[in-house]
């Protein structure tokens, strides 16, 4: 692993390079085979999201157009749904609960640039802060999730809504940014179990 590569491994400020370039060439050759396959032929489909994903949980399922950075940066759990269009910027890593929702459109970008220091974004140094989304996490169509965010299992994420800090467990959160807009019910032992 190169100096660059290594950076970003371990969040720190890295900047771009011929094997990070290469890494995503890697990736979108790998998108290309799951984005352009017939709209009958979920085995190619499959074949490439196991070749991308770090981790690919039992019955996850993604719908094409998919677009991600590396791809291996992303595991994503059992029963997971990414609806069409969505774009992961796996820069970091993105975990994705068992059985979470993802909707149409959905962003979920881990990639940070220099605010402050004006000369070392015009360098172009970049960090990048993990994205975790929670068991049965529903994201709403268009919603974008930033760097270093946690939202808890069971949470609900209303369409178009900015999320740029942590939401808690059992919560309805939206807006520009999001805020909590109300609790959910907790589930019930034995009752609401995931199946």
């Amino acid at each position: 692993m190169g100096e660059q590569a290594d950076r970003l491994a371990r969040g720190e400020w890295y900047l771009d390079d011929d094997e990070l370039q290469r890494r995503r060439r890697d990736c979108w050759i790998q998108l290309d085979h799951f984005n352009n396959a017939r709209a009958d032929d979920d085995a190619i489909r499959a074949r490439a999201l196991l070749k991308l994903m770090g981790f690919l949980g039992e019955g996850a399922l993604v719908m094409p157009r998919f677009q991600c950075s590396y791809g291996r940066n992303i595991s994503l759990g059992h029963g997971a749904f990414v609806n069409a269009n969505a774009f992961f910027m796996d820069d970091a890593p993105i975990t994705v609960g068992d059985h979470a929702r993802i909707g149409p459109g959905a962003q979920l970008m881990t990639a940070l640039h220099p605010v402050d220091d004006h000369r070392r974004r015009h360098e172009g140094w970049e960090r990048a802060a993990p994205i975790v989304l929670g068991e049965n996490v529903w994201l709403g169509a268009a919603v974008t999730v930033g760097p270093g965010v946690t939202i808890g299992r069971n949470s609900v994420i209303g369409a178009g809504s900015v999320v740029l800090s942590d939401i808690p467990d059992h919560v309805v959160a939206a807006g520009s940014p999001a805020k909590v807009i109300r609790a959910t019910s907790v589930e019930q032992p034995g009752l609401d179990d995931y199946v």
